[in-house]
């Protein structure tokens, strides 16, 4: 009988760790979804939807991209200003769901101190956006498009949308992976404690 129940135990094991492997995806799969899907929680306030001011700034690469004439942008075009970067694409839902609160963010605190860079990496170009932004009424918002989406690449964003708020020299002070309610109190108030602390 021994013969027989070592293959037995074998395979029963193999099919067990086999299990525990699929039920492990599953659960970082559902986890993923409801983290960055639909149903990601946008609601301020919370740890990662505050915007703070890290201590130790972080530089980042001099992103290039296009603005809506096709003229060629960088990053380092906005120097000088406080700047909330936002990579997203017209075919990612939250995305799509936090633009309007990007679009009325920008209208509040949109100046020369302060600037909204909406980054679309579709690959439709520049058209694939004006067409949403004239789809929902968005109005304060400039294109920008990088669709070569090297910008997320250059980034190290882990998915879209993701969000960096950059000091006056253009490093990177925060940074959120998710939608958010953009226009709240709590992060207009935040900001605009920033512009007046000087926010370098």
């Amino acid at each position: 009988m021994s013969d027989f129940a070592t293959p037995r135990s074998s395979y029963r094991l193999r099919v067990g760790i086999g299990l525990a492997g699929l039920a492990v995806l599953v659960i970082s799969a559902m986890g993923i979804y409801f983290a960055t899907g639909e149903h990601a929680a946008s609601v301020v306030p919370g740890p990662q939807a505050r915007v703070g001011w890290a201590d130790a700034p972080e530089p980042i690469p001099d992103i290039r991209f296009a603005d809506g004439n096709g003229a060629p942008r960088a990053l380092s075009n906005f120097r000088g200003k406080v700047v909330l970067l936002n990579v997203w694409a017209t075919w990612c839902a939250p995305c799509r769901k936090e633009m309007p609160a990007l679009d009325r963010l920008q209208q509040k605190l949109g100046g020369p101190d302060f600037q909204v860079v909406a980054l679309s990496i579709d690959n439709g170009g520049a058209a694939a956006v004006r067409r949403y932004y004239d789809e929902i009424g968005i109005r304060a918002l400039a294109v920008y498009v990088d669709s070569t989406a090297e910008a997320a690449g250059k980034l190290r964003t882990l998915g879209i949308p993701t969000t960096l708020l950059l000091d006056r020299e253009g490093r990177e002070r925060w940074r959120k992976t998710g939608p958010a309610e953009w226009d709240s109190p709590e992060i207009i108030e935040s900001l605009r404690a920033k512009l007046r602390g000087g926010a370098s």
